[in-house]
């Protein structure tokens, strides 16, 4: 083989990385991403410290502002980080913890006993990947100073005044050169700190934004702890229990648990640990899903409850309906990952499975009203369950991929390559007809909706496959339904929702959404789902043609013709069947020239909660809702 240039490999080819210039050199391997959820992870970072001060009982109140010069500042009134010299580094342990990858007083046996953050990197990766960082420590009626810039120290710690407070401030600001975005979001802190008030009982925050002509200001401070975060997450259901409320202490680990049944048909459980969420659960989850799995059917089989019910019910028929809070303090956790999705600790299920298993039993006997409520509630799941799989059966088995025969009102593309492929949801046969005709016949499909779909929102799946909308349309995918789902089926890659830009266009678009937010929500999560941009307007001046699919952009184009020009004639569009087919494919369906929205998911909480308040079975939240946001709505009447 010929010698090449890269077969000089020596100590020059390897680059020696000092300080915290490897989190400036790959920040998404500490962070997660450079994007918004990066960024915010600095600011938990920050805020994760001063809440182990808290749950080591030196800490009650923390302040979080965010200043109109971009900073965003942390105080809390724990004991404040050392400022003598660290006889390792010989320099401060301010500017040792500031600084030195895996160097906090979390490795230090004693110094806190469970805590978030054990890889000793958190708040460096927040000061490396700053513009701008200041520490303030109040310590001993003294105030001691140190500032750092893109993670290297600027100056040194400096005492600069007198005191009576106690605690740690840190002022920060984001790297644009790091962070795609640095513009923080109220919101999402705002969220994060009320997750800490609620898992730590008696911690006050004080959360203030000062970016704004009228500065917001927000407290919070509950009692109650989690017994109060699940009332929160049920605000808008109805209950069939009261709170329970479970905790205990074994193997050195502490177990909080607080759950609650209503009406809805969904489940929410929510783990954490050490105050740190755990998006994808873990060996705690575990442990409380068999601990409630085998409550409920122990209590049901003593009381005779199960009438009706061939087998033990099982994990999806007891958590229909459930909001639970599982909050566990580990010495040692082991997490998947740096940004902790997922807890590893093998002892935890046990523990937690021996501790909640028992609270639940006694809850049980001593509310026996609450325990029937839960268990009619969990055979009747049970029930549709069984009404379900035969209903998905049924549509797989009539499905194309397994013999049976594609929707009458299906006009299919002639393509076979899921990846090429489109399928177009249209309201209405008239438009679906137009569809037809103007379409790319090789790779677009049309499926008109003879009407509104069912509110999917409102009924479980079996009632839901009854609809012979929906039916036709998960025919038509191939994919299934549900539990069942099994994406490499999906006969189309790209499924566009091609609706009236009205009132009611939007609602069977809306309806059609909640489907598949509620039963095909892996097609929104791969990026498969678009809503199609039909003009609302068309503008013609002289020869030419232009279209508008709102007023406020036909009305702009319109305003700078000004008088001069030609004669301008105006035609508003009542629906996609007015359109020939040569104007909805140039306008709506022509890859080159149309526009699509793709829909996404944000933050799953947020849009589950706007579903259940705006398509759920209770008017008072909706409501509410509109009452609320009525002055914002732009109706079409």
């Amino acid at each position: 083989m010929p010698k090449t240039e890269n077969q000089n490999y020596d100590s020059s080819k390897i680059q020696v990385l000092q300080g915290l210039e490897a989190v400036r050199k790959r920040p998404a391997m500490y962070i997660g991403s450079t994007g918004k959820e990066g960024l915010h992870h600095i600011v938990t970072e920050v805020l994760d410290n001063s809440v182990d001060e808290a749950i080591a009982g030196f800490c009650d109140q923390i302040w979080i502002t965010l200043k109109k010069d971009g900073f965003i500042v942390i105080e809390d009134n724990g004991r404040g980080i050392p400022i003598d010299i660290h006889p390792t580094t010989k320099k401060t342990t301010l500017e040792t913890v500031m600084t030195n990858l895996h160097a906090g007083g979390k490795f230090e046996e004693g110094a806190y006993k469970v805590s978030g953050g054990l890889h000793g990197i958190g708040i460096k990766c927040t000061n490396a990947l700053s513009e701008q960082m200041e520490t303030s420590v109040f310590k001993d009626g003294k105030i001691y100073r140190q500032k750092f810039e893109k993670g290297k120290v600027a100056s040194e710690v400096e005492e600069i005044g007198k005191t009576d407070k106690q605690g740690t401030r840190h002022a920060f600001k984001p790297d644009p050169e790091i962070f795609e975005t640095t513009e923080f979001s109220f919101n999402t802190i705002l969220e994060k700190c009320r997750q800490h008030a609620y898992l730590t009982a008696g911690l006050k925050f004080t959360v203030i934004d000062e970016r704004t002509s009228n500065p917001k200001e927000y407290q919070l401070y509950f009692e109650d702890g989690i017994k109060s975060y699940v009332k929160f997450f049920n605000i808008n259901e109805k209950p069939l229990s009261d709170v329970c409320y479970v905790s205990g202490e074994e193997q050195d680990v502490i177990v909080e648990c607080a759950l609650q049944y209503s009406a809805s048909l969904d489940e929410k459980v929510r783990c954490y640990t050490n105050n740190i969420i755990n998006p994808e659960g873990g060996t705690h989850l575990t442990g409380f899903k068999s601990a409630l799995t085998k409550a409920i059917n122990n209590y049901s089989q003593a009381n005779e409850l199960n009438k009706g019910v061939k087998e033990k019910l099982g994990g999806d028929d007891v958590r229909e309906g459930l909001t639970a809070i599982v909050s566990v303090k580990v010495p040692d956790p082991q997490f998947e990952g740096q940004t902790k999705i997922k807890l590893n600790n093998p002892e935890v299920q046990k523990v937690v499975l021996k501790i909640v298993k028992e609270g639940l039993e006694t809850y049980f006997n001593e509310n026996p009203k609450d325990a029937k409520n839960v268990v009619y509630k969990a055979v009747l799941a049970y029930k549709a369950r069984v009404a379900a799989k035969a209903a998905r059966d049924a549509v797989v088995r009539k499905g194309a991929l397994e013999g049976g025969g594609l929707p009458g009102k299906l006009a299919d593309c002639s393509s076979k390559n899921p990846q090429d492929c489109e399928l177009y949801l249209v309201e209405g046969d008239s438009a679906g007809g137009t569809a037809k005709q103007g379409r790319d016949r090789e790779t677009q499909a049309v499926l008109p909706l003879g009407g509104k779909p069912i509110n999917s929102q409102k009924y479980r799946i079996d009632r839901v496959l009854n609809n012979p909308e929906l039916k036709d349309f998960i025919t038509a995918l191939g994919c299934g339904i549900g539990e069942s789902m099994d994406l490499t089926k999906l006969r189309y890659h790209k499924i566009v929702l091609m609706n009236d830009a009205d009132v009611d266009g939007l609602h069977i678009t809306t309806l059609v959404l909640t489907l598949i937010f509620r039963y095909l929500r892996p097609l929104i999560d791969q990026g498969h789902i678009y809503i199609a941009q039909p003009p609302l307007y068309k503008v013609e001046v002289g020869k030419e043609k232009y279209y508008f699919v709102n007023e406020e952009e036909k009305n702009k184009f319109v305003n700078k013709l000004g008088d001069t020009s030609k004669k301008v004639v105006i035609n508003r569009f009542k629906g996609l069947g007015e359109m020939n087919a040569t104007q909805l494919w140039e306008t709506t369906m022509n890859p080159e020239t149309r526009a699509l929205k793709q829909v996404t998911i944000e933050d799953a909480e947020l849009a589950e909660n706007t579903f259940e308040t705006l398509m759920g079975a209770e008017v008072p939240p909706r409501r509410r809702f509109i009452q609320s946001n009525a002055k914002s709505a732009n109706l079409d009447v």
